[in-house]
């Protein structure tokens, strides 16, 4: 993090958001789609509302179109019949989904908060009338079910706005500490229901949801409220069974919502205050806790923060996420090892099948998002772009399904894995329905002042920006290629265009305006700034151009991924132990994997030691390699070999790592300057001998390298 945020700037956001929120009617009208709370209105930046966003041509629009059809067709009486069940109603000859999702399950309901979420999100959208009316369906459903329980149920729920697929009793059981399986984690189930209710009403302007969120908001208040903070934390502190999903997020959005005290107070209620007060001061203690039971509690304490000012909330987001993002993150942006944190940095030494839980990346997105918009810093769409690009877009198979979202739980990192699909009922399941809806969400940000346009991502789209006039239209192949063209289709007026230049984007980096080159540099890692008068029919083009490279696991170097651009690269084979990977000895003075990685013939597949590299947001059954072992263990130039052990220094980089570190050079003089001068370095350091250092600057004069 280049510019962190301190405590004066975090008291600075939150200034404005400490009053009381306005009380909002219950009824919004029908394409009144706020894709934020109204606390948002603070942060420094926006997002556009979901429908302000359409997406283009391309593989993201062929994946939520897979979506979509299992969307429009899964039978809302399926998801319905275990609330149904519940509240002693017909369930109309209905099975539950299955998976977790059964007529006896302990988490059962929480596949049809999903589902919610996944229906508002496609009709906000497309604006089909069936899906909206699909929505509307297992909203009213929904709300019988609920009257028909606190009526009839037995027992009776302590209080009428409870919203369920189970009587209480798993709730009662944790207050007692029950741990799992006894009960699994009854608040998670909880939070599903509220955040599709909340979805309904802001994404489709179902004006029910919002009644049915705050009852079951009160059921919450009622039932937590009492309980001692002693007794809450050791109650959220039990595996499993004290996960709450992002509870205290949900109910401080509700709060925004309605602007009832008790909302806010239910969700300060989930501060799991051993881990909160840990990050707050910035001690890492995550090693052997379950990842996705605590990341989306962090993007709750930012919005609990937006309303209390209390800056230990956002401090503690904002180092959690740096103990997550980068010292815990696997090439494809997953984190997690059989769905626990491991020790920081410890990557190749926890490669295996279960890496990666889907719904940890699905989370840590969230929380990256939320960041961005209380201190734009590109590190987050880095990030962002990262885990979009090669773990969601990766994670839905690319196959038709209208029984099964076709999504996976885990994706394997360690050699000869193969991804697997469906997941049905399952958190994953739950999540993934979600990913595949949204992509366009986080394309485009906006300034609270707009006066300022982000375009954070590479993703074919259009957006519409009325209060401004401006229809803006990116056409882009991306990922597979890194030219994108942004049009001014409709509008004219003053605008910065920030443009993010991706940390990958080291080479070639071009942007003109109307074919003009823009004079400003483009900075890797930062956003470039495109700052005028704009005009209909005004065209950017932004290229940055994809080159091979490779990112080291941190805690073995010569455990390495390769990747195209912005692309993760897998080696398509079935072998169970890495494959050895040896380039250096292919290198011309340009210093460039191209010399060792050849194209295969397809777009973005290549070939190197006789195996197959893919990219790997092409989703299919195929095993593969995410990392493989780099192997180079003689300082060579081409044919020129020195005999000389490529000896590694303290930080794990070889002679040969740091010499091409340098490249391209421009002739084979400078190539030999270069030898020369790392092998004396290497020879007062002490790792290599005279001997040794001569060697290598001899194989260096007798290597003949090509431009």
């Amino acid at each position: 993090m280049r510019r962190p945020p301190t405590r004066r700037r975090l008291l600075g956001i939150a200034a404005g958001t400490a009053a009381a929120t306005p009380l909002l009617p219950l009824t919004v009208p029908a394409r009144a789609a706020a894709a934020t709370a109204p606390a948002a209105t603070t942060w420094p930046v926006q997002p556009f509302p979901l429908d302000r966003v359409t997406l283009g041509d391309g593989v993201f629009r062929r994946k939520r179109d897979l979506m979509l059809e299992y969307a429009r067709s899964y039978p809302a009486d399926r998801i319905l019949a275990v609330f149904r069940a519940n509240a002693g109603l017909d369930t109309r000859g209905a099975q539950p989904p299955g998976g977790w999702e059964t007529s006896d399950g302990n988490l059962r309901g929480h596949f049809a908060g999903h589902f919610l979420t996944l229906l508002a999100q496609a009709y906000a959208d497309t604006r089909e009338a069936a899906l909206k009316s699909k929505l509307d369906y297992v909203i009213g459903a929904l709300a019988e079910c609920r009257q028909a329980f606190a009526e009839h149920g037995s027992p009776r729920p302590s209080h009428p706005g409870y919203l369920a697929a189970y009587p209480e009793t798993q709730f009662v059981l944790l207050e007692s500490y029950t741990t799992y399986p006894t009960i699994w984690a009854p608040y998670y189930t909880c939070h599903k229901i509220l955040r599709g209710l909340l979805d309904a009403h802001t994404l489709a302007g179902n004006a029910q949801a919002l009644t049915l969120a705050s009852g079951l908001g009160d059921w919450v208040h009622s039932r937590l409220a009492r309980l001692p903070k002693a007794q809450l934390e050791r109650m959220w502190s039990i595996y499993i069974a004290g996960e709450y999903g992002g509870m205290n997020e949900v109910l401080a959005d509700l709060y925004a919502l309605t602007g009832r005290a008790e909302h806010l107070a239910a969700a300060r209620c989930f501060d799991n205050t051993t881990l909160l007060d840990a990050c707050a001061q910035d001690r890492d203690i995550l090693d052997g806790r379950h990842a996705n039971q605590h990341i989306p509690q962090f993007t709750g304490y930012l919005r609990v923060f937006d309303h209390t000012g209390e800056a230990r909330y956002a401090d503690a987001a904002w180092h959690f996420w740096r103990m997550v993002a980068g010292p815990r993150t696997y090439s494809l942006g997953g984190t997690g090892q059989g769905e626990m944190f491991r020790a920081r940095g410890a990557i190749a030494a926890t490669l295996g099948d279960n890496n990666a839980e889907t719904c940890a990346t699905y989370n840590l997105l969230k929380l990256s998002r939320q960041l961005f918009f209380r201190e734009p810093d590109p590190v987050y769409m880095d990030h962002y772009e990262r885990g979009l690009t090669n773990h969601i877009l990766a994670s839905r198979r690319d196959a038709r399904s209208t029984s099964s979202p076709e999504v996976t739980y885990f994706v394997g990192m360690g050699p000869g894995v193969v991804r697997e699909y469906d997941n049905t009922g399952t958190c994953c399941g739950g999540t993934g329905m979600e990913n595949h809806t949204k992509y366009q969400d986080s394309v485009y940000f906006r300034s609270a002042d707009g006066g300022t346009l982000f375009v954070n991502l590479s993703v074919a789209s259009t957006l519409r920006w009325p209060e401004r006039g401006f229809v803006v239209e990116q056409t882009s192949a991306f990922p597979a290629e890194g030219v994108r063209t942004l049009t001014f289709r409709e509008g004219a007026g003053a605008l910065d265009l920030r443009l993010r230049i991706p940390s990958w984007a080291t080479t070639g980096v071009t942007v003109t305006v109307n074919g003009v080159p823009h004079p400003a540099p483009a900075v890797p890692g930062s956003y470039l700034s495109v700052n005028r008068t704009w005009r209909p029919g005004d065209r950017v083009q932004i290229s940055t151009p994809y080159r091979l490279r490779v990112e080291r696991a941190l805690d073995d170097p010569t455990v390495q991924s390769v990747f195209h651009g912005p692309v993760l690269l897998v080696a398509q084979s079935p072998a169970q132990g890495f494959r050895a990977f040896s380039f250096y000895k292919d290198f011309t003075l340009q210093g460039d994997l191209a010399a060792a990685i050849g194209p295969e013939g397809r777009p973005q597949y290549f070939t190197t030691h006789g195996l197959t590299l893919a990219p790997f947001f092409v989703a299919d059954s195929t095993r593969y390699h995410a990392y493989f072992r780099r192997t180079e263990p003689v300082v060579v130039f081409g044919t020129a070999d020195s005999g000389v052990p490529n000896r590694a220094r303290g930080d794990g980089l070889t002679f040969l790592d740091v010499l091409w570190a340098g490249a391209p050079f421009a002739s084979q003089a400078r190539f030999l300057d270069a030898v020369r001068a790392l092998a004396d370095a290497w020879l007062a350091e002490g790792r290599l001998t005279r001997a040794e250092r001569d060697a290598v600057v001899a194989a260096a004069v007798r290597a003949n390298l090509r431009r």
